[in-house]
């Protein structure tokens, strides 16, 4: 059994898939080992059962990181850990530091963005500490590419894709038929999209160029859009929903675009069953990738398939003509008629070959990868 000493600010009640998989990983390795958390105070209610949780404030960012920064010291010092792991490449500085003082072992979780910032504060003090990490986790293969191309050694790096619920909630038919009549989709074809608001998720793009089509084709077709502006997300470029309706008024879309807002994860397991098609036009920019795109998997553990640009951690999510579609990059009229296409022929991807897609990226597969890593530390 090993102590290990988390520093994250990215743990639910937020809302993202960095949250959902810093707290799994957090109760994964629990399991096996004497696992503290130094994060946001309002995470400590749903921090995970066995975990000793160290409260610190979320806002203002300079805060959260000089909090945790001697709370790290502090609990070096009476709890002696022996792996510093930082969730994010924020955190990273904090882990390195502190574990090379100590003599202990750092694992740093990269992200896409973790590696590309473009920020030159962030580049000059940030980028040379991930390099000195121990181990380096990224989430997808592009994300180690980018983490070798910032001349870090591929040695001390190991990939481990960010997780999915499995098997999935059961349908609820009741549920499924409130929610089509919460959101008027009777007799309509649904594509979901799910995610922040971000600038980066491509919906304004999708918008106009690809659903004046598919409306045509399909005049019973509803683009249902699940998230929120990114609040609280540190590179937001947000999109409003305000935004999105006032560009598919202006190209005649707009009775055929509803938003939930957040939903609760029952509600989003009952959306993706009632979807036909869950649709991922991401932008490829560069200094702001796409990690990974685990809303992929999850569409595809409910037997959802994909459709999406192959750009970032997206080509790891998606398994071409079994999961979903890759588009390259940007080109919508592709998309455009893969989408048409399967919406035609539902048989083109298999539920069934979805599932056993996703089912690779469980959650309970995730304490047995880390493993692999604590062992060769």
């Amino acid at each position: 059994m090993k102590k290990i000493l988390i520093i994250t600010r990215n743990l639910p009640p937020l809302i993202g898939g960095m949250e959902r998989l810093n707290w799994h990983i957090a109760e994964e390795l629990s399991k096996d080992h004497d696992v503290s958390i130094i994060s946001h105070i309002k995470a400590k209610k749903i921090a995970p059962h066995e975990t000793n949780f160290y409260g610190v404030p979320l806002n203002p960012l300079l805060v959260f990181l000089i909090f945790s920064f001697f709370q790290t010291f502090w609990l070096c010092i009476v709890q002696r850990p022996d792996i510093l792991f930082a969730g994010s490449g924020l955190t990273g500085p904090i882990v390195v530091f502190w574990a090379k003082i100590f003599n202990k072992k750092s694992i740093i979780y990269i992200h896409g963005l973790d590696i590309e910032n473009k920020s030159v504060i962030y580049r000059k003090i940030w980028i040379p500490f991930i390099r000195k990490a121990d181990h380096i986790v990224a989430n997808s293969t592009p994300t180690q590419e980018l983490c070798v191309r910032n001349h870090i050694p591929l040695t001390k790096i190991s990939i481990i894709h960010p997780g999915v619920d499995f098997p999935p909630r059961p349908r609820e038919v009741e549920h499924i038929q409130y929610l089509k009549d919460k959101f008027k989709l009777k007799n309509k074809k649904v594509l979901i999209s799910v995610g922040r608001l971000t600038e980066r998720k491509g919906l304004n793009e999708f918008i106009q160029q690809a659903l004046p089509q598919i409306v045509k084709d399909f005049p019973n077709i509803l683009l249902l859009i699940v998230g929120d502006t990114a609040n609280h997300a540190l590179n937001k470029n947000m999109q409003t929903s305000t935004q999105l309706l006032e560009t598919a008024k202006a190209y005649h879309v707009d009775q055929h675009i509803a938003f939930s807002g957040k939903v609760t994860d029952p509600e989003l397991s009952s959306l993706f069953y009632l979807s036909d098609i869950h649709i991922f036009p991401v932008k490829h920019i560069p200094e702001d990738p796409e990690g990974f795109g685990m809303v992929a998997i999850e569409a595809a553990a409910h037997g959802t398939p994909t459709i999406a640009f192959a750009t970032g951690g997206i080509i790891d999510a998606v398994q071409h003509e079994k999961t979903g579609y890759l588009i390259q990059n940007q080109d919508y009229q592709n998309m455009t008629n893969t989408i048409i296409q399967v919406l035609e022929n539902k048989n083109l991807i298999s539920d069934q070959e979805c599932m056993q897609y996703a089912e690779k990226f469980a959650w309970y597969n995730l304490k047995s990868k880390f493993e692999k890593v604590i062992v060769i530390l």
